[in-house]
């Protein structure tokens, strides 16, 4: 009996999937272009808000505090690598921004997050955005791997260290109405071989909300 429920599963899945993304997914871009031409239109203005933005010192994180930093906002920049972040800092503010401070912090660590929270409103005295985009990856055969405990530091930072950065920042965001925003990668649309492991983590999905 299994064995002819699986022999129609084989048959009907595929063409069934094909025609529904076939039906689904030109509608699904259509609203995402709309909602992505009104956000434009009608931008949230950050100059004088205050950013924080986690995995600041390379790739989408420094290039985001760049962004920020020309539209006029005030940044908190964390990162491990302190020499890497010093130099994103001194190109941050001379993009434009008012106010850039610098925070060494691992965000896989809860009292790091504290602290970086923390220090953040001790200096600036508020927070509008968190901006949680450190994570690192792994790339190996599950098989191959010879300690399978080393995978954990990918979900404490791309899981654990969103979570614990939010739990501390989120009454100072609600104070100001302010936004979380979490990356993303495609291989959350597209796994790729030899990423499982990270293509379970939060870094693979993406949100940008408000809070009440």
């Amino acid at each position: 009996m299994l064995g002819l429920i699986h022999t129609f599963l084989n048959l009907s899945a595929p063409p069934f999937t094909f025609f529904s993304l076939l039906l689904l997914l030109p509608p699904l871009y259509l609203f995402k272009f709309f909602t992505s031409l009104l956000s434009t239109i009608f931008s949230e203005s950050v100059a004088g808000k205050v950013v924080l933005i986690t995995g600041a010192s390379s790739g989408i994180g420094e290039h985001l505090a760049y962004e920020y930093a020309r539209r006029g906002a005030r940044l908190a920049l964390v990162g491990r690598r302190e020499n890497a972040l010093r130099e994103v800092v001194d190109r941050a503010a001379q993009c434009g921004s008012p106010e850039v401070i610098m925070i060494g912090a691992d965000v896989s660590k809860a009292e790091d997050c504290k602290r970086l929270v923390d220090e953040t409103i001790n200096h600036v005295g508020r927070l509008d955005h968190l901006v949680n985009n450190a994570g690192i990856t792994t790339c190996s055969m599950l098989e191959d791997v010879t300690n399978i405990t080393n995978f954990r530091s990918v979900m404490d930072t791309n899981f654990w260290g969103s979570v614990y950065t939010t739990h501390f920042a989120a009454p100072h965001l609600r104070n100001n109405k302010g936004r979380i925003v979490v990356l993303s990668s495609v291989n959350a649309w597209f796994p790729v071989p030899r990423m499982s492991i990270y293509n379970k983590t939060p870094s693979s999905f993406a949100e940008n909300s408000r809070l009440p």
